[in-house]
């Protein structure tokens, strides 16, 4: 067992930081569970393309206010507090936050923290060593 606080993330190199968003890392693949958890702000007014093309991302609204199109059916769906979304078929996808959105979101696989998104929106999948004896 292993038990972390949010604000212990604060100002690490888990504490990723970009123009639009910003996501604390609380579980990476280097804790070995199978998943990793984040917590991500998104920030009023910006647009988001992401497209995990290696990952499934499920992610739920804590705070905040906007909306998500997927990309590849031009369907849009409202985002509050409350409303979880999955991209379990590795969905392009555009959120459009009119307030800041605090979420909660897992990956699977997990995330190492070292990945960036790149000009699709896409992480790469990258792995961590298995561990020597």
């Amino acid at each position: 067992m292993f038990v972390r606080y949010i604000d212990q993330i604060d100002g690490t190199d888990a504490d990723i930081q970009q123009e639009n968003w910003r996501s604390k890392r609380i579980v990476l693949a280097k804790d070995r569970v199978g998943f990793s958890v984040h917590e991500t702000t998104l920030y009023a007014g910006t647009v988001n393309q992401f497209w995990y093309a290696n990952h499934i991302e499920a992610v739920f609204i804590v705070e905040g206010e906007g909306e998500i199109t997927d990309l590849g059916t031009g369907e849009t769906h409202e985002l509050r507090p409350g409303a979880i979304y999955v991209l379990n078929e590795h969905d392009k996808h555009e959120v459009r936050p009119r307030t800041e959105i605090r979420t909660v979101c897992v990956f699977n696989p997990p995330v190492t923290g070292r990945e960036v998104h790149d000009e699709n929106g896409v992480y790469p999948l990258i792995t961590e060593p298995e561990p020597t004896a």
